[in-house]
Order: C-alpha cells, then sequence, then structure tokens
C-alpha cells in the first residue's frame, strides 16, 4: 500500500512539474503540440515518416515558442489592442495605429533569455512525452521514471530563477492575456 501511495505522489508531483512547466510557454503552441504528437508519432509506434513528421512538429513548435517571445501587444490610438514584432528600434506595428508610441517596446537582452529558455522548455516538455519517448528512443523507457521525476523540476527551478532575474512583462502572441499591459514599464 505505500508503494501505490508513494508511486501516485510520483506522478501527481511529475504532472505538476510538467504543468508549472507549461505555463511559461505559449498556449497555442502547447495545444497544437499535444494535439498532434498522438497523430504524427502514431501514439509512439513510429515508421521512419512519423520520426521525420514529428521532428518537424518539434522544431516548428520550437521555433514558435522562441519566436514568441520577441511579440508583445499595444494599445493604439484607435482604442483597439494591437500585436507586433519587437524590433531594436520599437514594435513593428500594424499599419492601423502607425501614430502609436511603440518606441518602448524595443528588444531587450531580457527578451533572448527568455526566448532560449521558453525553448529549453518546450523540450523537456515535447521531449519527455510519453508518445515521442517511444517513437524516438524506446529503449530509453525504464529510465523515462526517473527523468520524468526529476529533469523537469529542475528546469522548472532554474527557469524560474531566471525568469525573476529578468522579468518579462511582455503580452504577445499566443501567451494568456493579463489585467494590464505594461511591457514598456520594464
Amino acid at each position: 500500500m505505500v508503494n501505490s501511495t508513494s508511486g501516485e505522489s510520483t506522478g501527481s508531483k511529475t504532472l505538476t512539474g510538467f504543468g508549472n512547466l507549461i505555463k511559461m510557454l505559449p498556449t497555442g503552441t502547447v495545444f497544437l503540440y499535444q494535439f498532434l504528437n498522438p497523430v504524427l508519432t502514431n501514439n509512439g509506434k513510429c515508421h521512419v515518416s512519423n520520426k521525420y513528421m514529428s521532428g518537424a512538429l518539434i522544431g516548428l513548435c520550437g521555433l514558435s515558442c522562441f519566436f514568441s517571445s520577441f511579440t508583445d501587444s499595444y494599445t493604439g490610438t484607435d482604442g483597439m489592442t494591437h500585436y507586433g514584432i519587437a524590433t531594436f528600434k520599437g514594435i513593428w506595428p500594424t499599419t492601423s495605429s502607425e501614430s502609436a508610441n511603440t518606441s518602448s517596446y524595443k528588444i531587450r537582452f531580457g527578451d533572448f533569455v527568455h526566448a532560449l529558455f521558453s525553448l529549453i522548455v518546450f523540450g523537456v516538455v515535447s521531449l519527455l512525452d510519453s508518445n515521442t519517448v517511444d517513437c524516438f528512443y524506446p529503449s530509453f523507457e525504464s529510465n523515462q521514471k526517473v527523468l520524468l521525476m526529476a529533469f523537469p523540476p529542475a528546469i522548472g527551478a532554474v527557469s524560474s530563477a531566471v525568469f525573476v532575474l529578468f522579468p518579462n512583462t511582455r503580452h504577445g502572441i499566443g501567451y494568456p492575456p493579463s489585467s494590464s499591459q505594461s511591457s514598456n514599464d520594464s
């Protein structure tokens, strides 16, 4: 009975660790990955074509996580929320709000840090997914339990510490909105 309770608490901790890591990623990208991964990996029973398609999905979703760190939203002169891409001169706005002051949305060093750690967190979430493990490295299953218990919380702790050192207030494409649009405050 003790092993059963211990197994349940370990599984619960693993899911909690994954849940905390996923909060650091763009929601649309994670949803797309979680939706398409079982189909493209054939539920872990891969052929060569499944490996290529799944690898392409992981690569595209990873690129999306990285790119999303450089997007932001602002309220234009028309009172509407607009999304744009942060550049070294400011945010690249849509043509409908050219008169909005977007120069305060410049790319900062912290954006690159967030992009890198978003990519790392997505890599952990995607590469330790059970279908991906079964597809790409099926002999890894005996060690999967140890990695699923240790690696996500460790990456989560490091990522959390880095995100505290480099706070990010961007509210770009794929991230949940917040009550305040304070991207230009930091």
